[in-house]
């Protein structure tokens, strides 16, 4: 017999659950988490209170599993200092945008120059376009996505005009609006559009989006310089966090690893990597979509995850938490907290009413609260 709804909200931990009205998405996506979208990201209010939970004032953070790098910014936040671990250079440079500290006026002097040269821009094409780049934007999209990115590299704060070229790119290719984030062949007629109700078509240019992007990246990078506490300072380590030098000691862990089968991480951003040339390390990538979720691919999820689990246990301060927010269905995590030499102290739940992104539907997460033993 299915289990009543008093007896599933019995087991919630509610002080880390919300309702879309108690959390709205401008507060989820508030200042740097909103510089670009990101599947499977968890919200920086949940990592807030896990962080007063669990991690001392001022305690150093770990994150090997960083992904947009929503725990290092709210490590920020609270004046701790922190460092995150990926595999993907497109994560990693989107966390060194988001936490770096800039000269704002310098930043916004950069940004709007390279604003309005591109306004100038007439609209020649390159003489030779990247295949990927040819297939998925119309000509004139292409032709001011490429001229932009040509401008990067004049500027002081480069990376963070590459972060608005790769969100501007994303919103810019030949697909339906409504399939933003797995479109899987190029959109060329018009269609009928799910998300406006009507028939739409695909888009032809990018400056707008360069231009709307480019300022909104200013004022976030604003905002979070006025909320940042203190001095602490993030780090951020481009790597498999199972052979990277994770340099501790820790005072606490609070990581979401990627959930077996689900996203493919570098494959979702490959908009960034054919525009940018990223380094693309899809073969290290643990649980991709691509790998499924047979009996083979869920022992190799296991083993990775309780690999990398195992090197950051040896990182933690005796005593200090290793958090761990899944959604563990397939009831993995006990055997990877074995594997890894750690102990389950806590098993939290909490109910999630809406994902990331514009995928409605709730669903359920634990929390592992585990340490060294």
């Amino acid at each position: 017999m299915a289990r009543t709804q008093e007896a599933l909200y019995r087991d919630i931990d509610l002080e880390l659950s919300w309702s879309e009205r108690d959390l709205p998405e401008r507060e989820r996506t508030k200042h740097v988490h909103r510089l670009h979208p990101y599947l499977g990201k968890f919200v920086p209010q949940l990592v807030e209170a896990l962080l007063g939970r669990y991690v001392r004032c001022g305690g150093r953070v770990l994150d090997p599993f960083s992904g947009s790098g929503t725990t290092l910014v709210q490590a920020l936040e609270t004046g701790r200092p922190a460092t995150g671990v990926d595999v993907a250079a497109f994560n990693c440079l989107l966390m060194r945008v988001k936490t770096a500290r800039y000269n704002l006026f310098t930043l916004e002097r950069e940004v709007r120059d390279a604003v309005a040269r591109l306004e100038r821009f007439d609209g020649a094409a390159p003489s030779e376009a990247p295949p990927y780049v040819a297939s998925w934007f119309a000509p004139r999209a292409a032709a001011e996505l490429l001229f932009f990115r040509g401008l990067c590299d004049e500027y002081e704060h480069a990376e963070v005009l590459r972060v608005v070229l790769g969100r501007a790119a994303r919103s810019a290719r030949l697909t339906t609006h409504f399939d933003l984030d797995f479109p899987r062949t190029p959109q060329l007629d018009e269609y009928w559009c799910h998300k406006h109700r009507r028939i739409c078509r695909p888009v032809e240019r990018a400056s707008h989006f360069l231009h709307r992007y480019a300022l909104d990246t200013v004022e976030r990078l604003k905002a979070f310089a006025r909320v940042r506490a203190g001095r602490a300072e993030a780090t951020v380590l481009h790597g498999d966090a199972r052979v990277v030098d994770l340099d501790g000691p820790y005072a606490g862990v609070v990581t979401s690893p990627p959930y077996p089968g689900l996203i493919d991480y570098h494959e979702q951003h490959r908009y960034a990597y054919e525009l940018l040339g990223l380094d693309d390390r899809r073969e290290l990538e643990l649980g991709t979509a691509a790998s499924g979720t047979g009996k083979a691919a869920l022992e190799a999820y296991v083993r990775g995850i309780a690999a990398v689990l195992s090197r950051v246990r040896d990182t933690v301060e005796p005593g200090s938490p290793v958090v761990v927010v899944v959604n563990d269905r397939r009831s993995l995590y006990p055997d990877i907290l074995a594997r890894a030499g750690l102990r389950l102290d806590a098993r939290l739940r909490r109910h999630v009413n809406r994902r990331t992104g514009r995928r409605a539907g709730e669903f359920f997460e634990d929390i592992l609260v585990a340490r060294a033993g």
